[in-house]
């Protein structure tokens, strides 16, 4: 919460609000996790589109896809390269949170140790908030219009995530959603109330100044 102006000396508390801002005033990364075709980027992108609305702060949106394409393109899938590729995301984030802003990440962090590793780069400067969507495998693959699955198990795509690759689904994360049983716009206006409630928005709904 706000230091409030009787706490001490004008000058303390400025000095205090400087180094100790309110969530609504520190960095932020916002990091979805789940299968493919679980609908962290639909949900990413709601949210992000919610926050520029908001207005406040710059708010950067790291879709997993498209980070492979331009920042990590000449790497393939071995646990090795995914480590890497989430690192890179992890590094780009903490940047954006150093600076006050707002990143959120959509890979499939497929896991734990490399979801670690992404929030011990980042709480340094900043908050990180885990989302987990917790989508089945079985909607996944009922979801998947490109055929990804399918080619998995026909061995077509090797270390495809939940196939052939383990997802180890997170055991404590900030919020976990489940997208079987809401719309996306329903999951995405259930981690904006969340933000709210914890305090990452202002009271007015915005990212605060």
């Amino acid at each position: 919460e706000e230091i409030p102006a009787w706490f001490s000396f004008p000058e303390v508390v400025r000095e205090l609000r400087k180094a100790y801002p309110p969530r609504s005033r520190r960095g932020l990364t916002l990091f979805f996790t789940g299968l493919s075709g679980s609908g962290k980027s639909t949900l990413a992108k709601i949210i992000y589109a919610k926050l520029l609305e908001a207005g406040g702060r710059p708010v950067t949106l790291l879709d997993g896809d498209v980070v492979r394409l331009n920042l990590s393109s000449e790497l393939g899938f071995s646990r090795e390269h995914r480590f890497l590729n989430v690192n890179r995301i992890g590094f780009v984030a903490s940047e954006i949170t150093k600076n006050r802003g707002v990143a959120i990440c959509a890979p499939i962090a497929p896991y734990t140790q490399m979801r670690r590793s992404v929030r011990e780069m980042i709480e340094p400067h900043g908050d990180f908030i885990e989302i987990h969507v917790a989508t089945s495998l079985d909607a996944c693959e009922a979801r998947d219009r490109k055929g990804l699955y399918a080619k998995a198990r026909r061995g077509e795509i090797p270390e495809f995530t939940g196939i052939s690759d383990p997802y180890e689904i997170p055991e404590q994360p900030e919020l976990r959603v489940d997208t079987e049983g809401l719309t996306p716009m329903e999951a995405a206006q259930d981690i904006y109330l969340y933000l709210l409630r914890e305090g990452y928005l202002d009271a007015a709904g915005s990212l605060g100044e």
